[in-house]
């Protein structure tokens, strides 16, 4: 590793393979994902469900600040929404800002240093879940923490790329399939303990956890400051020439490419939008003498999504020994696609063996866990594919802006939620199976038209 690189604070040589293989620094990304997200799915397994049955309903939504101006301005754009119409156009709001504001994280973590920005972005959503603790301080708590997620997402990202040579791109694949572990890890305990706290104790011990967990999640990144890179961009200021045509021609590919996945993740989102409001209307969670509570169902695709991931490694390796290389990201991204829109079947047949009556808990499970696997293909390679082939002098902007995937999908998720008392059951599903199904085909289609260019290019030969 150069001088100058160390000087930056990326980990030295003698750390590359210390976590499993794998530089020192990617452990300390990886929990403190791990706590954040604990932190923030928590919370997101509780929010429509304490929307629908507490919050918008009267005594209630009276008190929250500044609630009737905001109220206004949704329906002035979209029409009256009923209660869970409103939830769910709320919650595509709130998630679909909270991947939009990277963009401007990762700009800002290009000038202060991606370390300093993920500080102050933990601090935030530190006083948000906080916030969230009264009922007055709803709206606050979510522009704290859409706020703090946009300085800390694509730049915590950006430092995962970082950590691993340009050219090593199979282990910067597994890197981030090891980063998303530590994700889903947060993402199974969050709802657990969020979610039993607040079936016992009341929706606001629930939301209060979730600020211990964020300030845990704080004081990991900053036990392992000195094993990561202050700023990502800097080997690219040593030339101040501008993008080359090639270079400009990456980007635009890139930019389709992560359109294309705003398809499978609209068919994946839809479980922590309307799946909980469905389960509570038509699902049946008696498993013998025990209930199972609705925010569990968020554990359960990361939890799939962590049983499956050496079974896909193997998978993946098995590929690339028949054929030389591992499936491309594109490819991998076109199969996640398919298998998120084929979860939605699943309801859709539960639906229609039950009839009339309820369908039993096990149905629902089962669509999360294929969620789960269907995540693992989608959203590693994605961002695998924008680490490795975004030009060094945008590379962290870039990463910040492919959570504009999540921006477009999750307001999509909330807006198509809407429609949810208008549509059946089976029809709202089955809309979602056909969206993913697109997905995946336009994403076979590009990896093998101009998605090429996204393809590793081979090094120039040696000097002699």
């Amino acid at each position: 590793m150069s001088t100058a690189a160390t000087a930056l604070g990326a980990p030295a040589d003698h750390d590359d393979h210390a976590f499993f293989g794998h530089p020192r620094g990617l452990a300390y990304l990886a929990f403190t994902e791990a706590w954040e997200r604990f932190s923030y799915y928590g919370m997101s397994a509780l929010l429509v469900l304490y929307m629908v049955n507490q919050l918008l309903l009267p005594g209630h939504v009276e008190h929250v600040a500044g609630f009737a101006t905001f109220r206004a301005m949704i329906e002035g754009a979209f029409g009256p929404l009923s209660t869970q119409a409103l939830a769910s156009q709320i919650f595509g709001l709130y998630s679909g800002f909270v991947y939009f504001t990277p963009v401007f994280g990762g700009w800002i973590g290009d000038r202060i240093g991606q370390r300093n920005a993920v500080v102050i972005g933990a601090l935030s959503m530190s006083g948000g879940h906080l916030a969230m603790a009264s009922d007055r301080s709803f709206l606050l708590a979510l522009l704290l923490l859409i706020i703090g997620s946009g300085l800390l997402k694509g730049n915590i990202s950006a430092q995962v790329g970082s950590v691993y040579p340009p050219e090593d791109e199979e282990r910067r694949t597994r890197g981030f399939a090891l980063f998303s572990t530590g994700i889903n890890f947060g993402a199974v305990a969050g709802p657990l303990l969020c979610g039993s706290l607040a079936t016992h104790f009341g929706w606001h011990v629930g939301f209060s956890v979730a600020a211990v967990f964020m300030l845990g999640g704080l004081a990991t990144y900053l036990s392992g400051y000195r094993y990561l890179p202050a700023r990502v961009e800097r080997k690219a200021r040593a030339t101040s020439a501008p993008l080359t045509t090639r270079e400009r021609k990456v980007i635009v590919a890139l930019v389709v490419a992560m359109a294309i996945t705003v398809f499978p993740q609209i068919a994946y989102y839809q479980l922590a939008d309307t799946l909980p409001v469905w389960l509570q209307q038509h699902g049946n969670m008696s498993a013998g003498w025990f209930d199972v509570p609705i925010p569990w169902y968020q554990s359960i695709d990361p939890l799939f999504s962590i049983i499956g991931l050496p079974l896909l490694f193997a998978l993946w390796r098995w590929q690339g020994r028949g054929s030389g290389r591992e499936p491309s990201e594109l490819v991998k991204i076109g199969t996640g696609s398919l298998i998120c829109g084929g979860a939605n079947l699943i309801l859709v047949a539960a639906i229609a063996a039950a009839g009339n009556g309820r369908v039993l808990w096990v149905w629902p499970f089962l669509y999360c866990a294929v969620q789960g696997i269907g995540f693992m293909y989608m959203w590693p390679p994605l961002l695998s594919l924008v680490s490795r082939a975004a030009p060094p002098k945008v590379n962290a902007t870039m990463m910040g802006s492919s959570f504009l995937v999540l921006f477009v999908a999750y307001n999509l998720v909330g807006r198509i939620g809407t429609y949810y008392e208008q549509l059946s059951p089976a029809a709202f599903w089955a809309l979602h199976a056909g969206i993913g199904a697109t997905g995946g085909v336009l994403a076979f289609l590009y990896s093998r038209t101009w998605g090429r260019i996204l393809e590793p290019q081979p090094s120039p030969p040696a000097a002699r």
